[in-house]
């Protein structure tokens, strides 16, 4: 398990210290949090940016 985690990087760390410090409620803000950063990503791309501003 411990191997899977060090393969993701930064994102591995985080998951690894809130596992060990059993801080469980912040995953779903971290979750949430990462899903809007996606959307803006996606937002900026004019091509698909019509259809992410029509789910706003």
């Amino acid at each position: 398990m411990r191997d899977f985690f060090a393969r993701l990087g930064i994102w591995g760390e985080l998951v690894m210290f809130l596992w060990r410090r059993k801080l469980y409620w912040l995953v779903p803000m971290i979750v949430v949090l990462a899903l809007v950063a996606v959307l803006l990503i996606l937002s900026s791309n004019p091509v698909t940016g019509p259809f992410i501003y029509s789910l706003w």
